[in-house]
């Protein structure tokens, strides 16, 4: 089974664009917790755009499911992260300017850094993914940090899956996302995705070698408000589970 972890960044957007209480990010992850999730994601931002920090606590006190606190690798944000212990915590790139999370971290760049902020939070028993490309050489240098888990940005796979017309192309893209899947698997990691899909492309995910779990947001969240959270993360669930849905094609 893929596990689905609903982000629920998108419902604090709305709240703070008229700087109202409501809608509440807390509310809407016990209503994706009705409806099959398998976790909670939320990303505390240092701008503080979306998601607040009374959320973060709320969301820990309030939910049964397990919460995946998305944060980057900063000071004031590992000592959040120390204090709240959610399950898991998703080390993630991020930039002032930028409209949501774009692209994986420079694992290479920044390795001293990140093993230090892995060792920190997993020390406290908080498991630690890395946001990353799904890459040889981000599966190879992320080895080195001690992380459990990679998340692999797939925003470049759904933009081209998407575009893509015949069943070669998109089974020559999903081969390409599992060859990088079987690498990360057999180094140990723990294989997650996320950026990018919707209903239109995840269920490509059933077919993808070793993936365990997606952490789905915008697409969800959009489409509950025309169907309800509940339902809207019930679909999601189906698309990445049921058979029905697999999308496996014979290569032509």
């Amino acid at each position: 089974m893929i596990r689905l972890g609903v982000n629920i960044d998108h419902i604090a957007t709305v709240r703070q664009a008229r700087g109202e209480k409501y809608p509440d990010p807390v509310q809407a992850a016990i209503l994706a917790e009705l409806g099959g999730a398998d976790n909670i994601t939320c990303h505390l931002r240092e701008d503080r755009r979306h998601i607040q920090d009374r959320d973060v606590f709320a969301l820990k006190d309030s939910i049964k499911i397990p919460l995946n606190f998305e944060i980057a690798a900063t000071p004031e944000m590992l000592g959040i992260a120390k204090k709240v212990k959610p399950h898991a915590v998703t080390l993630v790139p991020e930039k002032r300017e930028e409209r949501t999370t774009e692209g994986g971290l420079d694992v290479k760049r920044n390795k001293s850094s990140l093993t230090s902020a892995v060792g920190q939070l997993q020390d406290l028993g908080i498991a630690v993914s890395l946001f990353v490309e799904p890459t040889a050489e981000s599966v190879e240098v992320a080895r080195e940090t001690g992380a459990v888990a990679l998340e692999f940005h797939t925003g470049t796979f759904c933009k081209n899956i998407d575009k893509s017309v015949t069943s070669r192309d998109k089974c020559r893209l999903v081969d390409e996302l599992s060859v990088v899947s079987k690498l990360a698997h057999g180094a140990g990691f723990q294989c997650h995705f996320g950026h990018g899909l919707n209903y239109s492309n995840a269920s490509w995910l059933q077919v993808v070698a070793f993936a365990e779990e997606a952490n789905i947001g915008h697409a969800i969240v959009a489409r509950a408000f025309f169907y309800g959270l509940e339902q809207a993360v019930r679909d999601m669930k189906a698309l990445l589970n049921d058979a029905k849905n697999n999308p496996r094609i014979l290569k032509v």
